[in-house]
Order: C-alpha cells, then sequence, then structure tokens
C-alpha cells in the first residue's frame, strides 16, 4: 500500500516511540509486571467491570491468553472475577483496591517522569509535542482498531 509518507520519517517516528515506551519501562519500575500486564491493568482500571471479551478486543489478544494472565494477576490480588449481574452466565473482571494503588502509583510515576523530561527539551519541543498529541492519540486508536492490517495485506501479497 502507497502513502504520501517519506520511509526515513516513518522509520523515525516509529523507532522514537519505541525508544520512549522502553525507557520509561526501564526508569520506572512496574513491579514485576510485564507491558502487556500492565495495560490489562490499566485498562481494567480505566474501563472496569469489563467482560473478558471486550478484554480481549481491547487489548488484542486471544482469550486463552487473556484468561492465563488474568489468573496470575487474580492470584497475586490485582484483579478480580465477579459475577455479570445482568447475565449470571458471564463474568466480569474488576481491579482490587491493591490493583487500583498499584496503577495509580505507576501512572504518578510515569507522568513525572514525562514532565521531567519534558521541561528539559529545548525551547519550544515541548510545546510542538503537544499540539501534536491530538495526531499521536489518533494514530494509537488506528493502529487498536487495526493492528495487522498492513502486515496481512503484505503477506498476502
Amino acid at each position: 500500500m502507497d502513502h504520501p509518507f517519506a520511509d526515513e520519517d516513518i522509520v523515525r517516528l516509529r523507532s522514537a516511540l519505541a525508544r520512549i515506551a522502553r525507557s520509561i519501562d526501564r526508569q520506572v519500575s512496574a513491579d514485576g509486571l510485564s507491558r502487556t500486564r500492565l495495560s490489562v491493568l490499566g485498562t481494567v482500571a480505566r474501563k472496569g467491570p469489563i467482560g473478558m471479551g471486550e478484554l480481549a478486543d481491547v487489548e488484542g489478544l486471544n482469550p486463552t491468553m487473556l484468561s492465563r494472565i488474568v489468573g496470575k494477576m487474580t492470584a497475586e490480588g490485582l484483579l478480580t472475577r465477579v459475577q455479570d449481574e445482568r447475565d449470571g452466565r458471564a463474568v466480569l473482571v474488576e481491579v482490587t483496591p491493591e490493583g487500583a494503588a498499584l496503577q495509580e502509583r505507576l501512572r504518578a510515576e510515569r507522568t513525572q517522569l514525562f514532565a521531567e523530561r519534558l521541561v528539559e527539551l529545548p525551547d519550544g519541543l515541548a510545546d510542538q509535542l503537544l499540539t501534536g498529541l491530538p495526531a499521536l492519540e489518533a494514530l494509537a486508536d488506528v493502529m487498536r482498531r487495526k493492528p495487522s492490517l498492513g502486515l496481512t495485506e503484505r503477506t498476502r501479497s
């Protein structure tokens, strides 16, 4: 699929975003949680109680993998499974008080790290980043909704 962007610019953007994500992971302790488990905790904290199917869709995980992750996090006291009051056969996942406290602490630490690094940027660059924030958020939404579209098309060609 052709696009109007220079390949070099796309590589630079992807590389910068990946370096930022890795740097955050290295600088802020995740209490032994993988990136995937941190994401599940954050999603359940934001959207919970949430059904396993919806959680699998949001996280882009297959149900078996998600079930294992939720099981481990339940055993660790971060999440709990509750019966859906509207559908007694369905199970919802919600964050425990311990999970909520961990999520909030990690969120605050990561926010503080960003704030400290933004003020270290040369004049005007932090403002440019914040101006581009809606575009980055939109890109994140598109990536979440269509995680393998481009790869699938290329592997078929």
